[in-house]
């Protein structure tokens, strides 16, 4: 395969505080699974990920564990990398802030803003969230909390060196509506013009001198630089950017970086703050910023408070780690949040890995031993099933790339497992096990066996990214090697003749969903209501708001009266209803997680706030097609939300 130039994908670098739960993991697996597809491709990849470790939160935690802050973020480093490698990423480097190279590059960076008048001195008196280490004047409060996070803020005053970020704004406006790619999806790059940049932008403050863990300014002692300039240049000094333009090969060979993943909730930073400051720089910017989504549990984020905190670990134990890749990888929509769900997982796991996947591996090669002794001929026996087979089979690698080119990841993973889907439905369509007692039929029953493993092979060499271990188990089942990818389009990448593993093994044992409740239950033991009321802010996940919103952004939404007709508990779950609502033009089918609030029989009557254009999704194996809006009360109940008089079905909510 000819090489196609190089490729840089970086990902947000992980905050040294503590130990990352399955939100947090996803983004490492996605950033792999797109290296892997473009090294598959023929890319000269480079994968730099990493840790963010300054800063006056890792200074506090350090201090209330007794240890130095250099201890405290070598644990946390050793934590999060340990992560990373359980989850098989294959990055290519591993940056640490507090690396010497970084921390000296940095110094020169603020040295050379400094000389050339993008950075003063001044003094900042406001308030100060440190969770997200930013400053905020009293009228970008929202109910004198934090506008990003909803935390507490305390006021702050010192002496601080500011970049001139507004110096730099219109270019970056006019940068981003020239490249309409530039930040992804394209609602982001809305959000960011319309709520940040077109209001105007205020200096951003790039040092401070109340806390000392963070990279010492040189020429000013008692100011260390500010977390945002410190952890948003690793990028380049990661591969070699030097501020007195002495590059490294790797920077000048790969920098602008192709693809930068990040966490919606940080996309302010790294498409506002990040570009300029290249700009300042005199460097190129990304060609791609793309702020996924997040991970949610349930009915909400992740919460210590709540025992709802999820780590990669517990589900690899549970569940392995290809299993544990597919289902955040599958489960994540492009522009819209995950959920992670017991129910779901454990459906997903028996439903598409143990059937659609493991039974058709094994079951293929069982056949081609009971029948053919494991070698597997292509004895040209053709039918017209065989070509609506292959059309399926070679159509996949063009189906997977235009999925992966606009980043729509896990509709790449749904068209191979379709792929999977359509050999099983041709076992069905050609019945090997009837061929197998007819002598006549040997040259027939060879060629279904032989196009079943080509197909496979096609399929888990396309799986490889996503996948890897299984991958390569089923391509040592079949006693072959990954497809070259410029062949996934063509039949024969299975060698006819080859004769196949005589004990073809189980990829992914069926699991009960009852056995794995017991040992979540044990895992994750309920959190008693006095235990969650006096659960520190920071772990209970207090109330955050969201980004203004325009009302064209409003408008998208449609909200209508909905009255429960009929309503029944999900068979394969302990927290779903699934009611059938009357809109008015229709009846919709919504799942939703309160069971453990309302019954059945007291939900049908009721009159309902339903959101009635969501995408459908499945949980627990059942279709919802809508949402029904409720709220906590203080006791942390779910509450329906309910019109105040009797508006009739269908009623729009405006």
């Amino acid at each position: 395969m000819a090489a196609k130039g190089p490729y840089y994908i970086t990902t947000a670098i992980a905050y040294a505080s503590g130990k990352p739960h399955i939100g947090n993991t996803y983004e490492i697996v996605l950033a792999d699974a797109i290296a892997r597809f473009k090294r598959q491709q023929g890319y000269d990849v480079f994968f730099q990920t990493g840790t963010d470790e300054h800063g006056i939160k890792i200074e506090e935690k350090a201090k209330a564990k007794g240890i130095t802050p250099k201890q405290f973020v070598d644990d946390a480093y050793s934590e999060i990398r340990r992560i990373w490698d359980l989850m098989n990423t294959s990055y290519d480097k591993f940056i640490r802030t507090t690396d010497d190279y970084h921390e000296k590059q940095i110094q020169k960076i603020f040295k050379k803003l400094y000389d050339q008048g993008d950075i003063y001195k001044g003094s900042y008196e406001g308030m100060y969230c440190t969770p997200c280490e930013s400053f905020w004047t009293a009228s970008q409060l929202v109910d004198g909390k934090c506008p990003d996070c909803g935390r507490p803020v305390q006021p702050a005053s010192e002496e601080a060196y500011f970049f001139k970020m507004s110096k730099y704004a219109p270019k970056l406006i006019q940068y981003i509506e020239d490249h309409p790619e530039f930040i992804q999806p394209p609602a982001r790059k809305n959000e960011m013009i319309n709520n940040f940049l077109k209001p105007g932008l205020q200096d951003l403050c790039v040092s401070r001198t109340s806390f000392t863990w963070g990279i010492p300014v040189t020429f000013d002692p008692g100011h260390v630089v500010y977390v945002w300039l410190d952890a948003l240049l690793n990028y380049i000094t990661g591969i070699g950017y030097d501020a007195d333009g002495e590059h490294g090969d790797l920077y000048r060979s790969h920098w602008p970086a192709d693809l930068h993943l990040i966490g919606k909730d940080i996309v302010r930073f790294h498409t506002i703050y990040w570009p300029i400051f290249l700009m300042a720089l005199g460097e190129p910017l990304p060609r791609q910023v793309f702020g996924h989504p997040w991970l949610l549990v349930g009915d909400g984020k992740m919460s210590k408070s709540k025992g709802n905190t999820i780590y990669a670990d517990t589900l690899v134990d549970m569940f392995g780690i290809d299993a544990v890749r597919y289902y955040m990888i599958h489960e994540m929509p492009f522009d819209n949040d995950g959920v992670f769900t017991w129910d779901t997982m454990v459906e997903r796991y028996n439903s598409d890995l143990a059937n659609t996947l493991g039974n058709l591996v094994k079951r293929t090669i069982s056949m081609g031993n009971q029948y053919l002794g494991g070698v597997i001929e292509d004895r040209k026996a053709k039918e017209a099933v065989d070509d609506d087979l292959y059309e399926v089979v070679l159509g996949a690698r063009a189906k997977v790339e235009e999925k992966m080119s606009t980043l729509h990841v896990a509709d790449a993973v749904t068209d191979i497992f379709d792929l999977f889907k359509r050999c099983n439905k041709y076992i069905d369509e050609t019945t090997p096990w009837i061929l197998g007692k007819e002598e006549d039929k040997k040259d027939r029953l060879s060629t279904v066996l032989y196009n079943l493993c080509d197909s496979i092979v096609i399929g888990a060499s396309l799986l490889m990214p996503y996948m890897p271990d299984t991958a390569k188990a089923i391509l040592s089942q079949m006693n072959t090697e990954e497809a070259d990818y410029d062949r996934l389009g063509d039949r024969g990448a299975f060698v006819s003749g080859t004769k196949v593993t005589e004990e073809p093994e189980t990829l992914f044992e069926r699991k009960k969903l009852e056995d794995v409740l017991k040992e979540v239950d044990k895992l994750y033991p309920a959190v008693k209501e006095e235990e969650r009321d006096k659960a520190p802010k920071e772990d209970a996940g207090t109330i955050g708001h969201k980004p203004e919103i325009t009302i064209d952004d409003f408008d998208r939404v449609e909200l209508r009266i909905g009255v429960v007709k009929a309503c029944e508990a999900v068979a394969k779950s302990k927290k779903l209803l699934c009611s059938q609502v009357d809109v008015g033009d229709k009846t919709l089918q919504i799942v939703s997680g309160i069971r453990k609030y309302y019954t059945p029989e007291e939900m049908v009557g009721k009159r309902v706030l339903v959101v009635t254009n969501l995408a459908p999704a499945r949980l627990a194996g059942v279709e919802s097609q809508g949402m029904l809006l409720c709220t906590e009360d203080k006791e942390g109940n779910y509450v329906l939300m309910t019109p105040e008089k009797d508006a009739p079905a269908g009623a729009e909510v405006c």
